[in-house]
């Protein structure tokens, strides 16, 4: 018997409200799906509040969760990568509301090369994100486009997985997934980063040396869902001065949801001095360095890092 998300939510002890929250959260990922094999692949003429172009399909999916989490009427707080400000929404009716950080299209530069890319979604309970840590969220949820449309989720209670079937349901695929201590796989971002930092090179070296493999798509998304899948792995992203000397990858988008995610299912994350969920978040799109996967790979990364 077909086991479905909205009846796994509900079995896995959640709040009927953060139960119909996710659940919008998944009808908008049906929507992003079918854009992605029926829309406009190419640049919308405009860009980000960091400058970087945005594609149709940024713009849209953007716009697709946004609606989907206004309409639900349980979220008073939105952030989304693509926007610069918090957009806050009416929910006075409901006494028990969240507030939702999410990166709609994460890797969308792989698009037109046929990649997976994905939806990134970090969940709180009450309103606003400044001064909160990942350690606050409820849940956390990854959308990934690929061969298959999958859904991972947690709400502190292990990390499960969905596939979209051809009727629209998300039905369950795998449930607690768990990851190794130990790492084979290893997925480095920012190898620009080698050239000015040694023991990021010494890092790279020792992986290679150990005959780790290399499995890295240029989305985080893909890669961390890659490492869940595969039950073991090592993501990196370090600092890499001047031009970002905190990292690139944004704390509240996409390092605290998949964060939580990966501790979940038995690993650890950390931007090299304390875990990445203790961090506070100071700002929307605050920066960080990040090291995420497998408990002993992050360990050795930390050591070789400091």
């Amino acid at each position: 018997m077909l086991k479905l998300l909205d009846s796994h939510l509900h079995n896995n002890g959640s709040k009927d409200r953060l139960r119909h929250l996710i659940m919008y959260i998944a009808r908008a990922a049906k929507y992003i799906n079918h854009e992605l094999q029926m829309g406009d692949m190419g640049a919308a003429g405009s860009q980000n509040q960091f400058g970087e172009e945005q594609l149709a399909l940024d713009v849209l999916a953007d716009k697709i969760i946004m609606q989907n989490l206004d309409v639900c009427r349980l979220v008073c707080n939105i952030i989304s990568e693509e926007q610069d400000a918090e957009v806050k929404c009416d929910c006075k009716r409901n006494k028990e509301v969240y507030s939702v950080a999410y990166d709609p299209l994460d890797g969308s530069s792989l698009v037109e090369t046929n990649l997976s890319i994905g939806s990134i979604f970090a969940i709180y309970e009450g309103e606003g994100f400044i001064g909160r840590t990942g350690r606050e969220m409820v849940a956390a949820v990854n959308v990934v486009y690929g061969p298959r449309t999958t859904l991972l989720y947690t709400m502190g209670k292990g990390t499960h997985e969905f596939t979209l079937n051809d009727v629209g349901e998300f039905t369950l695929t795998q449930e607690n997934l768990q990851l190794k201590d130990v790492a084979r796989n290893f997925a480095p971002g920012n190898l620009r980063a080698a050239n000015i930092n040694d023991k990021y090179r010494k890092l790279l070296n020792y992986w290679m040396d150990e005959e780790y493999t290399l499995r890295y798509s240029g989305g985080m998304a893909a890669d961390i869902n890659h490492i869940l899948k595969k039950g073991q792995g090592i993501f990196t992203y370090p600092p890499n001065p001047p031009k970002y000397p905190d990292g690139k990858l944004r704390l509240l988008f996409e390092c605290n949801p998949f964060s939580f995610l990966v501790e979940q299912a038995g690993g650890s994350s950390s931007n090299g001095e304390i875990d990445i969920l203790d961090m506070k978040v100071e700002d929307w799109h605050q920066r960080t360095p990040i090291y995420i996967g497998s408990k002993k790979a992050v360990e050795k990364v930390i050591e070789m890092m400091k």
